[in-house]
Formats: structure tokens, C-alpha cells, sequence
């Protein structure tokens, strides 16, 4: 295998740029379990009322996540974030106005690998989302399991993430005044195993609980398609049936996270590594979709909107395929 090396004439931008990936990457596949490592190691050394003091303090914080999180505005608008938008680049784009008296859910696809552009237009302030809708406050859900990491939690609150349980989306739907945005990645953890450059299959076919929460709240619903989010990380073959995805589902019913094989590009050289290539992200929002208010729908009336949401999912990237480098006679497939 030829090995490409980066120039060492590289400019200080794209430094900055490959050091925020790097710390992205990182926090997504290390920064938890070193957190772990940090909480009960400290135990055992003479900063150990760290831990204790820390300990009760989780204690009495313990449903702030699943009641609209606690987000940092100085973490959300740090420069970190900027260079990592223009690491790809990653672009939001605004197609209909969302009225702020009102609250949200959003769709969000494809997953990818790591959800980079949703990490970027809903936990951070790098591509504007404040400015594009104002008014607005986003939520992204990430699996709860994180959320009972030690330091790790409060990292994760400090950008708005909240928990993927209906508790913790219900309470944000819930806020009186509206002007909140709750995002999912509806493909979830079982989606990524399916990114990779060209991939256009959304795990969709049977994902309605979101549809069913936007109806109990009378939420309007938001398609949000990504172009580009599959293009950053080659994965390793892994075809329904195969010895590998049998035991990657396996071990995602176990730990309730996907783990993908996927490789891009190193630091020093682009040919092998785990940071993601430098493609361009364009994330474009659709127009809501107007949900009747309806504390107990029916599977018929839940199936109708899902049905609903899908054409709408299929018009917005129809009509916005062609700008973004997709071939004309590719479209969505559902499974």
C-alpha cells in the first residue's frame, strides 16, 4: 500500500483544523473511558476527595439531563468548533422558516459514522444555527449510557445534548413559550454500520416512535438530510449475514452502541488512520410538517404521518441532490 505523507509546509489553519478532528475523534471513541479510568483511579491517590466531591455532586445533579440538559455557551461558541467546520467544510442550510413560538423534532439523516454535521449544527454554535433560526434552542439525544459517565456527562450537557429517552424528549416538547428544537439521529447506532461513501440507506422502514412523540406533544416534525455525512470514513465490509455483522448486532444488543470498522486518513499521511477525509458536509433543513395534537394516536394515524414524512424526506433530497455532487438516478432506499 503507497503511503501519502502531508507536506510539513502544512499552513497553521489546517493544523488547527486536523487538532480539532483529532479531539473530536477522540471524545467520541476515548474520552469516556479515560473519564472512567480518571474517576476511580483518583480514588487511590491523595487527590481522592476529587472523586467524593465529585461523587455528590452527581448525586444531586443527577435528572439534569433528562430535564433539558445544561449547556455552556462558551463551549458551544469555542473557536475548537469553527476549525472543525472548515476542517470538511460543513454548511446549514436553511430552506423554510420555523416559527420560535413553536417546538420542534427533528429528523436528522443519514447517522455516518460519528454524526458529524449534526454534532456541529445542534450541540455547536460553528455553523450558525442561532443566526439561521433565531428564536430557536436545539437538543440533540445521544444514548443514555453516556450519561452516567463521570465528567464525561457534564462535557456532553455542556453542548445541549440530552438523553434519547421519551422522559427527556417529553420534557423538552413539553417548555411553555416553545422555541425549542429536539433532534434525532432516527437511524441510530444500527444506521452507521450501513455509512459509507455512496450509501443512501436510511433505517427508517420501522422508526416511528419519533412520529408517535411529535403527535402526543403536537410538535411539527423537521426532515433533515445531510449530504456528504456518509463520505467521510470507508468501513469494512460488512453485508447482512456475514460473520461480521452478525457480531457487531450482537455486540450492540449487548452494549446498546454500534461499533464500525471504519478508516480514512492519519495525521501525517492520508492513505490510513481514523480521522475522517476532507469532505464538504452540506446539512439541509426541509419544511415542518404540520402534527395535529393527539395524546393517544392510533397505529393507523401514526403510520399515515410516517408515511408522510418519508415522501417529504424523499422531496427534500430529490430536490436538492444534483446541487451537492449525487448522481441523478440515485434515491433513497428505506429499510
Amino acid at each position: 500500500m503507497k503511503v501519502e505523507f502531508a507536506s510539513l509546509s502544512i499552513p497553521l489553519e489546517r493544523r488547527l483544523q486536523t487538532a480539532s478532528v483529532v479531539h473530536w475523534v477522540f471524545s467520541f471513541l476515548g474520552l469516556a473511558q479515560c473519564c472512567i479510568v480518571l474517576f476511580i483511579g483518583l480514588f487511590f491517590t491523595r487527590f481522592w476527595l476529587v472523586s467524593v466531591l465529585y461523587a455528590t455532586w452527581w448525586l444531586l445533579d443527577w435528572d439534569t439531563p433528562s430535564k433539558g440538559g445544561r449547556r455552556i455557551h462558551c463551549i458551544r461558541n469555542s473557536v475548537i468548533w469553527k476549525h472543525m467546520r472548515n476542517y470538511f467544510p460543513v454548511t446549514l442550510v436553511k430552506t423554510a422558516e420555523l416559527d420560535p413560538s413553536k417546538n420542534y423534532v427533528v429528523g436528522f439523516h443519514p447517522h455516518g459514522v460519528l454524526v458529524a454535521g449534526a454534532f456541529l449544527h445542534f450541540c455547536t454554535e460553528a455553523t450558525g444555527f442561532s443566526q439561521l433560526f433565531p428564536g430557536l434552542t436545539p437538543h440533540m439525544m445521544m444514548l443514555t449510557l453516556w450519561f452516567r459517565v463521570p465528567f464525561f456527562r457534564d462535557y456532553l450537557l455542556s453542548g445541549g445534548l440530552v438523553p434519547s429517552d421519551k422522559d427527556s424528549a417529553s420534557y423538552v416538547l413539553r417548555r411553555w413559550g416553545g422555541g425549542n428544537v429536539l433532534a434525532i439521529a432516527v437511524g441510530g447506532a444500527q444506521e452507521a454500520l450501513d455509512a459509507r461513501p455512496g450509501a443512501f440507506t436510511l433505517l427508517l422502514k420501522n422508526r416511528k416512535g419519533f412520529i408517535r412523540l411529535a403527535m402526543e406533544h403536537g410538535a411539527p416534525l423537521v426532515p433533515v438530510f445531510s449530504f456528504g455525512e456518509n463520505e467521510l470514513f470507508d468501513q469494512v465490509n460488512n453485508p447482512e449475514g456475514s460473520w461480521l455483522r452478525r457480531t457487531q448486532h450482537r455486540l450492540q444488543q449487548i452494549m446498546g452502541i454500534s461499533l464500525p470498522l471504519f478508516h480514512a486518513r492519519g495525521m501525517f499521511q492520508y492513505s490510513f488512520g481514523l480521522l475522517p477525509y476532507r469532505r464538504p458536509i452540506f446539512t439541509v433543513v426541509g419544511k415542518p410538517i404540520k402534527v395535529e395534537k393527539k395524546h393517544n394516536p392510533s397505529q393507523e394515524e401514526v403510520d399515515r404521518l410516517h408515511q408522510t414524512y418519508i415522501e417529504e424526506l424523499c422531496k427534500l433530497f430529490e430536490e436538492h441532490k444534483t446541487k451537492y455532487n449525487v448522481p441523478e438516478d440515485r434515491h433513497l432506499e428505506f429499510i
